[in-house]
C-alpha cells in the first residue's frame, strides 16, 4: 500500500529525546523548547513563538487572548478543519461562515466586508495547503474595522506571501506539527504572537494561567494564579523530536516541492482534456509542497477515482467537510448558502505527498489516475454508442 502519508525521521529524533531524558527536565520550556522557539524567530523574524500540544490548542490561545466572549462574531471560512471555529465557539463566538473562492479553497476576500457588523472581533483566515489567503484586503479590513487578524498556518511551515513569512502578518497565528505536516512532532503545535500587547499574557495563558515564566526567568521571587489559562506546553520530549525535525527543514522543503511539482507536470495532460482542476497558487503566494490536491467534475467521480487508487493500493482522501453542513453547527447556521465550500467538500481529493515517496510509487499513483480516467472515458463512449443504436 502507497499511503497518504508517512511519517519521516530524520535520524536524530531519539537521540535528541535521551538528551532531553538526561537532561532531567522534561517537563515543557527547557533546552529543545528553546532551541525550537528561537528557530522560527531567528529564520522568519517572528516576535514571539511559543510551542503548544496542538494547533487546537494555540487556536485556543489566541481566542483567549482576544478576550473572546458570548455574541461576538468571527469570521472565517467553512472550508477548514473544525478546530479553526471550535477554539472561538468554546468562548461563546458566533461564527460568521465565509464562502471559499472560485480557483482555491481560500476564503474569499470579496465576501468579507459584506459580513462585517459591529459585533465583528476577528478575521481568521486559513491558509490552506500552505498557500497564502490575499493577506493585503484582510489586513485592510482588519485596520478599516478596527478587528484582529488569526491566521490559521497550521499547514503553511516555510510558506510565504509576497515575501513575506506567514504568520508573520496577522495579530497572531498558530501552527501544526501533527504528523501529517512538513515537519512534525506526532501531536505538536505553536503560537506566533507579532503584537507587543500580547506577549506577556500569552506566556501566563500558556502556564495554566500563571507567572511562572517570569519567575523562571528570575524576574519576580514567587508565581501565582493571575490569569484564566489551561496547561497548553508540550513536553521536551515532543521539542527534541521536533528540533531534530527543524534541523533538516530545508532538505525536507525541496523534497516534497520536486514531488508536488512533478504531480502538476505529469498531470496537466488530463486537465487539459478537462478531466479534473489542478492546484492554482493564489497571486502572492508560495507553495511549500505540503498537499497536492485535485478537484473532480463531481463527487462521484471522485469517489469512483478513490475506489479505482485504493484497488491499486494506493490511499487517496478527501478533505474537510462544510463546517456550516456539521451536525454540530448546521443547526444554528443562519447565515447564505455556501455553494463554493461545498463544491471543494464534494470534490477536493488529496494524493500521496511525502518526504519518503520514491520516483516509483509516484509513478504508480500517476499511471494509476491516468488509467481511471481512461475506463472513464471509455464508458462514457460505450453510453453515447448504446444510446445512439
Amino acid at each position: 500500500m502507497i499511503p497518504f502519508n508517512k511519517p519521516f525521521l530524520t535520524g536524530k529524533e531519539t537521540l535528541y529525546i535521551e538528551q532531553a531524558v538526561r537532561s532531567g527536565k522534561i517537563s515543557g520550556d527547557g533546552l529543545f523548547t528553546e532551541k525550537c522557539h528561537q528557530f522560527f524567530e531567528n529564520r522568519y523574524g517572528f516576535k514571539k513563538c511559543l510551542l503548544t500540544t496542538s494547533c487546537t490548542d494555540a487556536l485556543e490561545m489566541a481566542a483567549i487572548l482576544l478576550n473572546i466572549t458570548e455574541g461576538d462574531e468571527v469570521i472565517m471560512p467553512s472550508y477548514t478543519f473544525v478546530s479553526t471555529a471550535n477554539a472561538f465557539v468554546l468562548r461563546g463566538a458566533k461564527i460568521i461562515f465565509c464562502d471559499s473562492g472560485k480557483e482555491s479553497p481560500h476564503i474569499d476576500v470579496n465576501n468579507i466586508e459584506s459580513l462585517i457588523t459591529e459585533k465583528t472581533k476577528v478575521i481568521v483566515p486559513v491558509h490552506y495547503a500552505g498557500m497564502a489567503c490575499n493577506m493585503d484586503v484582510i489586513m485592510d479590513l482588519a485596520t478599516k474595522y478596527n478587528l484582529f487578524v488569526v491566521e490559521d498556518a497550521a499547514q503553511s511551515v516555510d510558506a510565504f506571501y509576497k515575501g513575506k513569512p506567514l504568520g508573520s502578518i496577522g495579530h497572531l497565528a498558530a501552527f501544526s506539527f501533527h504528523e501529517t505536516k512538513n515537519v512534525m512532532a506526532g501531536e505538536g503545535g505553536m503560537l506566533v504572537i507579532n503584537d507587543d500587547k500580547f506577549l506577556k499574557r500569552a506566556e501566563i495563558i500558556r502556564e495554566k494561567g500563571t507567572n511562572r515564566s517570569a519567575l523562571f526567568r528570575g524576574e519576580i521571587d514567587h508565581y501565582g494564579w493571575v490569569d484564566i489559562g489551561s496547561s497548553f506546553l508540550p513536553s521536551e520530549i515532543t521539542a527534541a523530536f521536533l528540533y531534530a525535525q527543524l534541523e533538516n527543514l530545508d532538505q525536507i522543503q525541496i523534497t516534497r516541492i520536486r514531488i508536488w511539482c512533478r504531480y502538476l507536470l505529469e498531470l496537466k495532460p488530463l486537465e487539459a482534456k478537462g478531466y479534473f482542476q489542478l492546484p492554482h497558487i493564489p497571486e502572492g503566494a508560495s507553495n511549500n509542497g505540503h498537499i497536492f490536491h485535485i478537484l473532480t467534475n463531481n463527487l462521484k467521480e471522485r469517489d469512483g477515482l478513490i475506489a479505482h487508487l485504493k484497488s491499486k493500493d494506493i490511499q487517496s482522501v478527501f478533505h474537510y467537510l462544510s463546517l456550516h453542513q456539521s451536525p454540530f453547527y448546521s443547526s444554528v447556521y443562519d447565515g447564505l448558502p455556501l455553494p463554493k465550500s461545498d463544491h471543494y467538500s464534494e470534490t477536493l481529493l488529496r494524493l500521496p505527498l511525502y518526504y519518503g515517496l520514491t520516483e516509483h510509487e509516484q509513478n504508480k499513483v500517476i499511471a494509476a489516475i491516468f488509467e481511471y480516467y481512461d475506463i472513464v472515458n471509455e464508458t462514457k463512449n460505450v453510453s453515447y454508442l448504446v444510446k445512439n443504436q
